[in-house]
């Protein structure tokens, strides 16, 4: 299955903890392709005097079903060290399964595609440059088309 994963890190060695993540995840996930990290502002209210985030994505095949990624991305964190105190903490590194195949998965903790990732820059220039013509499975909108619907939106 083909997999779209989001990385970020706004602590510490962050070029390192995307690094790591990347590292524990090829075993699970062949020929995973990772995009150019990029730095960005933390969104969301109250956020603004955190660090900065370096953001990147990965894509590539797996076997794993959709809760076993998931789980497999939440053991990686937990072993770099993620705290989550509060919504919103910064984050030694962060790992969200954007899109999983053609598949549209709404359970207890697991959602995909990603909820929110059609709104987000710092998930779809990555992604947009390393898989452009991936399929979001809920708009049938590619990759790409997203990225360029998102960056018109933006500057109405």
């Amino acid at each position: 299955m083909k997999v779209a994963i989001a990385f970020g890190s706004n602590l510490g060695d962050r070029r390192a903890a995307i690094a790591f993540a990347a590292e524990r995840l090829s075993p699970a996930i062949s020929g995973l392709t990772l995009s150019g990290l990029i730095e960005t502002n933390p969104e969301g209210e109250g956020l603004d005097t955190q660090p900065l985030y370096l953001n990147g994505v990965g894509v590539g095949e797996t076997s794993l079903d959709a809760r076993s990624l998931l789980e497999l991305l939440l053991a990686i964190e937990r072993e770099y060290g993620r705290e989550r105190p509060y919504p919103g903490a910064p984050r030694t590194i962060d790992l969200d399964l954007i899109l999983y195949g053609d598949r549209v998965i709404h359970e207890p903790g697991l959602s995909v595609p990603h909820p929110r990732f059609r709104n987000r820059f710092f998930v779809l220039g990555p992604l947009a440059e390393v898989a452009p013509d991936l399929v979001d499975p809920e708009t049938g909108l590619r990759v790409g088309e997203l990225l360029r619907k998102l960056l018109q939106d933006e500057t109405r």
